[in-house]
């Protein structure tokens, strides 16, 4: 197209694979009234210069599941469109050459047989007899992946942007977006060097230039460019068409076919950014020069891997820069500063392997207001106040490039760009031991050292350096007193006469309480999922404090603006950094918080789901007695200046109770113990309080509308096909990580949510979602016998019907 239409319902900018994906998408919605503009030509940006691997297993069943739906669609692509795609299922071979990246494989192995991927054990020798030009001198073992494959960049590209045109959208290309027109908060069109179009949506699929375009509106997108560099060679003997694709982590490197020779590239800890000082002028279809310097670190061990290297004629030695993200996962979804402004960016050198999954569920983003499924891992939301400053995110996403290929240890913490985000104590628990890790930017302590032992996290698959401590604080929580700092809560306030009216429809539970009570609630979607998981305050008739996890800030306070019932008076403020949090838990939790307050605490005056403001050290504390460990306790709500007093105020009473500082690995156990569930885990959009066993904390013996409320009811009516059940294992050394496989009378029914230790107990426990298609009820739980997959092997688990940790043992009413 050379006209430009004046007028769409929705503008795509940026003409690589994620765009046309969304466009065609979009297309096949049948929404044809969509216009796609490349300031240059279809690919020029990063996608023509990708390598085209096409693997699917993540470490999220969602996120596996969008980039299967990318296979399942390059499959048909071809026939569909007549446009070659250069789509080959050869499989995807991932080698181990060590013991400890051979347990890692056999996790990953069994994390693909949960989300029901057919990953493959090999030895050795039967990973060379699929890939025989290489070395297996050093191999411990291999992974086979058969429906992984490769694909040629730039036709998989126009082959979805001719489906895009057969479905009547519009594509432009040399045609430059120069300003997204907003107007009052909305979007009313974009302004091209051809001329204006207005449109209601705009979605940004600009790759490497995203976040300087997105800056223009005010949106934040955190990626960067990276230099990504990969050598061509000519023809070898031995390279056949039908090779796999092949991953050498310890390595560093990746290989694939290419024209009877190979494709060889890889990802080195010293990456080089690019385009720092800024981006040049019409970078179409255009290269970096090559550096041999830098790639010879990667060439060295490849050598090593493949000795037909070393004699090997070269083509080329691409150096295409890419964008990647600051947690090495892409960027999707709708922007919280601007309505209707849509991303779809960073893809960290896999966009190829993501774009199908990535366009389809942009494309239903854009026209249904949420994703097919839940997509948090990529969603924008995940990204805060800490991501805004490109030096950071420079930092960070470098550190992320690095480990693309390094050992994904459980419990990992990133090292770059900390300390950021600091509560009033740092420097106090710092000194007295803690081993903080990172959350949005927040440090936050995970346990504590003994004295003589380094806060310092020392990885591996087995029970960590970390964990007698950690068990000694749980013990302390369970049977004395402790203080975890959860200054890093997100708080927000709800302010207007119409604040009641606001959140009674976006809350499943009743908060139309009386002033001083507080309310643990779910805020659901549509189909009943559950999108938010929080506490929320009533502190006036018009006024209400809302308290909910770090890392769900952005999001929580974007689903409650956006769910805000037009025409009502409420306001949303968030008044996180004005709070800082100190939780005292434990049996003797009142007798220490009764010594440094006049204030009664007893049960009579300050009941169990109630908030008070009392007296603590001079400063006016608003403690909250509510739980999330199975105790006895108080969320003590504090005006940041006052924190550290407040702390030594504490701390100096709690000599005579055996008071002692805990983290978040303790809370972990101790909430996995009694029974709690953690959102973005247990709980999401695409999981139901029903489900989850949580009706509970619903309305439903009410007559008042809530959000979701007749998907519950409907769930009610016809039963669920999948229920949250809690497992535990006697074996100890068996160690629980989350996403091991449950089988139920030898068949695949689904994987653990959540899993860890519970040191009361003595035993391991693991959170899932059981399924069945004909439906999940108690008679189908209890006539079954279960087992646990962990690294490939079955290990027999019991399962659970009440909290493992008996009520009665913690008096939390007293």
């Amino acid at each position: 197209m050379t006209e430009l239409l004046s007028d769409a319902k929705i503008v795509i900018i940026g003409g690589g694979i994620v765009g046309a994906s969304t466009a065609y998408h979009l297309g096949k919605m049948g929404y044809s009234d969509t216009v796609l503009i490349e300031r240059g030509k279809l690919t020029s940006g990063t996608t023509f210069h990708a390598a085209g691997l096409v693997g699917q297993l993540r470490s999220n069943a969602n996120i596996t599941q969008l980039l299967g739906y990318s296979v399942d669609l390059y499959k048909t692509l071809e026939a569909e469109t007549g446009q070659a795609t250069g789509w080959k299922m050869n499989g995807g071979l991932r080698l181990a050459c060590n013991q400890e990246r051979w347990t890692e494989v056999k996790r990953q192995a069994t994390t693909a047989h949960s989300f029901g991927l057919d990953m493959q054990l090999l030895t050795p020798k039967e990973a060379q007899d699929l890939w025989p030009m290489m070395n297996v001198d050093d191999v411990v073992g291999a992974a086979f992946l058969p429906t992984d494959g490769q694909a040629n960049p730039s036709d998989i590209t126009l082959s979805l942007a001719k489906g895009a045109r057969m479905k009547g959208v519009t594509i432009m290309e040399d045609t430059e977006v120069l300003e997204v027109l907003v107007e009052d908060g909305k979007i009313t069109g974009v302004l091209t060097n051809k001329g204006r179009i207005a449109c209601e949506k705009v979605v940004n699929c600009c790759g490497q230039w995203a976040r300087q375009e997105a800056k223009k509106v005010g949106v934040n997108v955190p990626l960067v460019s990276v230099e990504h560099q990969y050598m061509i060679t000519e023809k070898i003997e031995g390279i056949t068409s039908d090779l796999p694709t092949l991953r050498d982590p310890d390595r560093l490197t990746y290989y694939k076919e290419d024209v009877g020779g190979l494709v060889m590239g890889g990802y080195e800890p010293n990456g080089i950014p690019w385009a720092v000082k800024g981006f040049p002028e019409k970078f179409h279809f255009s290269l970096l020069d090559s550096n041999w310097d830098h790639f010879e670190q990667l060439m060295e061990l490849a050598l090593g891997r493949v000795p037909a290297l070393e004699t090997a004629g070269v083509r080329e030695l691409i150096n295409g820069p890419e964008s990647f993200t600051p947690d090495g996962n892409f960027i999707l979804g709708e922007a919280p500063e601007l309505k209707n402004y849509f991303v779809g960016a960073g893809f960290n050198a896999f966009g190829i392997a993501a774009g199908g999954g990535a366009g389809m569920a942009l494309a239903e983003w854009v026209v249904n207001g949420e994703p097919p499924y839940d997509l948090w891992p990529a969603d924008i939301r995940r990204f805060g106040q800490a991501h805004f400053d490109t030096d950071w995110v420079r930092k960070r996403t470098l550190e992320a490039y690095g480990k693309h290929y390094t050992m994904a240890w459980p419990f990992e913490e990133h090292k770059t760009g900390r300390p950021n985000r600091r509560s009033p104590l740092y420097e106090r628990l710092k000194e007295q031991g803690a081993c903080f890790g990172e959350k949005l930017g927040w440090e936050r302590p995970n346990w504590f050292a003994k004295k003589g032992q380094e806060p310092k996290d020392i990885y591996s698959f087995e029970r960590q350096n970390w964990f007698n401590n950690v068990g000694e604080e749980h013990k302390a929580t369970r049977e004395a007193v402790t203080v975890f700092d959860q200054s890093s809560f997100a708080k927000f306030k709800l302010i207007g006469p119409d604040a009641e009216k606001a959140l009674s429809w976006i809350c499943a539970n009743d908060v139309s309480k009386k002033t001083g009570s507080l309310t643990y609630t779910q805020m659901l979607n549509d189909r009943g999922g559950v999108e938010c998981d929080l506490t929320v305050v009533r502190l006036a008739k018009d006024a209400f404090y809302i308290v909910t996890g770090t890392g769900y800030a952005t999001h929580d306070f974007d689903w409650i603006k956006r769910n805000i019932p037009e025409g009502l008076n409420a306001h949303l403020v968030d008044v996180t950094s004005g709070f800082a949090v100190l939780s005292v838990m434990g049996p003797d939790a009142r007798k220490l918080l009764q010594k440094i307050t006049e204030d009664k605490l007893d049960n009579d005056n300050f009941p169990f789901g109630s908030i008070r403001t009392i007296g603590i050290a001079g400063a006016p504390v608003t403690a909250l007695r509510v739980t999330y460990v199975g105790e006895l306790g108080w969320e003590l709500h504090i005006p940041t200046e006052f924190a550290a007093s407040v702390f030594e105020a504490l701390s100096k009473a709690g000599e005579e109770v055996g008071l002692r500082n805990a983290g978040y690995r303790a809370i972990e156990s101790l909430r996995l113990e009694k029974g709690y569930r953690a959102w973005a885990s247990d709980i999401g959009p695409d999981h139901t309080p029903i489900e989850a066993g949580m009706s509970w904390a619903c309305k439903l013996k009410s007559d008042i509308a809530f959000k979701g409320r007749s998907a519950l009811e409907t769930q009610i009516k016809n039963g669920v096909k999948k229920r949250l059940c809690c497992f535990t294992v006697d074996d100890p050394n068996v160690v629980l990580l989350g996403r091991e496989t449950i089988y139920r009378n030898g068949q695949r029914v689904g994987w653990l949510t959540s899993a860890g230790y519970g040191f009361t107990i003595e035993k391991n426990i693991g959170y899932g979602y059981v399924r069945c298609r004909d439906g999940v009820d108690m008679a189908y739980l209890k006539s079954g016998s279960y087992q646990l997959e962990v690294g490939t092997e079955l290990f027999d688990c019991a399962i659970q019907f009440k909290a493992l940790y008996d009520p009665e043992m913690q008096k939390i009413k007293q």
